[in-house]
């Protein structure tokens, strides 16, 4: 019996490393802009609020960015798509990270498949337009 229980759990473990050898990340550069997107506006939340309302805008449209972000995923996994084919501030560094992490945003965007029933394009304006308003809000701090 012992010896059964012992087969078992091997064949359980070979199937399962099978698996997750073969498996194909969710939407990779879906999740990597999400991830920036996060830590992009968390950033930002950081940063301090002297920025002419333009801190305040960013963080909007990177929060616009995740929902579309979200959507956009959502609607791949639901279409079966993933089977187809500037220089550092020193004194604003939290406004900086957040312009990194935007930029990193936006070209996993860019790279991602396109047809995400236009929610990847809507981030990816989203993600370009929080960029200016971060970087105008670089300069309303300067």
């Amino acid at each position: 019996m012992k010896l059964v229980k012992a087969l078992v759990r091997v064949m359980a473990l070979v199937v399962l490393a099978g698996i997750s050898i073969g498996a194909t990340p969710d939407q990779p550069n879906m999740q990597a802009a999400r991830t920036n997107l996060l830590q992009a506006r968390s950033a930002l939340q950081r940063a301090a609020r002297n920025k002419g309302g333009h801190r305040a805008n960013a963080i909007g449209l990177v929060n616009s960015a995740i929902s579309e972000v979200d959507l956009g995923i959502q609607y791949d996994r639901r279409n079966n798509h993933a089977q187809k084919a500037a220089s550092a501030v020193v004194d604003q560094p939290n406004m900086q990270q957040a312009l990194d992490r935007l930029k990193d945003a936006r070209n996993d965007l860019e790279k991602a498949t396109a047809d995400k029933g236009g929610h990847r394009a809507k981030a990816i304006d989203f993600v370009k337009r929080a960029i200016e308003e971060v970087k105008a809000g670089i300069k309303a701090g300067d």
